[in-house]
C-alpha cells in the first residue's frame, strides 16, 4: 500500500504534466493563428500574380511551347512533414497520401524522386523504400518559411536541368478548422494549361489594360515563378498549422 507522501507525489506529478500539456495546447493555438495568418496574407500576392499573368496571355495566345528535351520518366514530389513528434498521425497521413497519389500516376517507384521537409516523414518514406533525395529542416516561424521557399525553389531548377525532372508535385497537409486537416495534392510543374487558359479568358476589371516593355517570354517566365514561390509557400504555411492543429488534437486527448 502506498504511502501518503508517495500519493502527495504522484498527485504533484501529474499537476506538473497537466501544466505542460496545458502551455503546449496554448502555444499549438497561437501558432495555428500565426500561419493562417500567413496564407491569409497571399490572398493579395497570388491575385496580383495572376493578374500579371491575365495581361502577359491576352498579349499573345497562349504560354511559350516548353523546350523540347529528351523523354525520361521522372516525376519529383515535395512532402510537407515535421521534424518533432506528439503530432499524432500527421506524418503517416501526407506521406500515405503522396505514394497512394504517386501509385496513381505512370511513375513507377524507381522513377519518383523526393524532397521531403522534417525527418520524421523523411524516415518513413525511406522504410517504405522510396527515393528521398533531400532532407530540408522545419523553419520555427513564419520568418523562416522565405527562406525555405527560395531553398526549395533552386531545388526545383536544379532537378529540372540536371535530373530532367519535368513533373513536379506537392503533398502537405492542409489546414480546415478547430483540430482538423486533410492532406492535399498540388500539380507544380508543368503549369496547368487549363488554368492559364481560363486566366487568358477573364474578363479585365477596368476597360484600359495594363502594357509592359519587357520581352514576352521572359516576363511569362518570370511571373510563373511568382506563381511558383506561392504555391509552395502556401502550401509550406498550411502544413506548419495543420502540424500544431495535430499537436494540439493530441494534447486534448492526452487525458482522456
Amino acid at each position: 500500500m502506498q504511502t501518503p507522501e508517495a500519493l502527495k507525489r504522484k498527485i504533484q506529478s501529474a499537476q506538473d504534466l497537466l501544466g505542460v500539456v496545458k502551455t503546449m495546447k496554448a502555444l499549438a493555438a497561437v501558432s495555428i493563428r500565426q500561419y493562417q495568418k500567413s496564407v491569409e496574407s497571399l490572398t493579395d500576392y497570388n491575385r496580383t500574380v495572376e493578374m500579371g499573368l491575365q495581361i502577359i496571355l491576352k498579349d499573345r495566345q497562349g504560354a511559350p511551347e516548353a523546350a523540347k528535351r529528351r523523354s525520361v520518366r521522372r516525376v519529383g514530389a515535395i512532402v510537407f512533414g515535421t521534424d518533432q513528434g506528439l503530432c499524432g498521425q500527421f506524418n503517416n497521413i501526407v506521406t500515405q497520401h503522396a505514394v497512394e497519389e504517386l501509385d496513381r500516376t505512370e511513375f513507377r517507384k524507381e522513377e519518383r524522386f523526393f524532397i521531403v521537409v522534417g525527418m520524421k516523414a523523411a524516415d518513413i518514406l525511406n522504410d517504405t523504400g522510396q527515393n528521398v533525395l533531400e532532407v530540408l529542416t522545419q523553419p520555427g516561424s513564419t520568418a523562416g518559411i522565405t527562406a525555405m521557399v527560395q531553398d526549395i525553389a533552386l531545388l526545383l531548377e536544379d532537378w529540372r536541368f540536371k535530373r530532367s525532372v519535368e513533373n513536379m508535385f506537392l503533398f502537405y497537409n492542409e489546414y480546415l478548422t478547430g483540430a482538423t486537416y486533410r492532406p492535399c495534392t498540388l500539380r507544380l510543374l508543368p503549369v496547368d494549361k487549363a488554368w492559364l487558359g481560363d486566366l487568358q479568358k477573364r474578363k479585365w476589371d477596368s476597360r484600359t489594360l495594363p502594357l509592359f516593355t519587357m520581352d514576352w517570354e521572359r516576363l511569362f517566365r518570370s511571373m510563373i515563378r511568382e506563381y511558383l514561390f506561392v504555391s509552395v509557400y502556401r502550401a509550406f504555411a498550411n502544413s506548419l498549422a495543420s502540424e500544431n492543429a495535430s499537436r494540439l488534437a493530441a494534447m486534448q486527448n492526452f487525458f482522456f
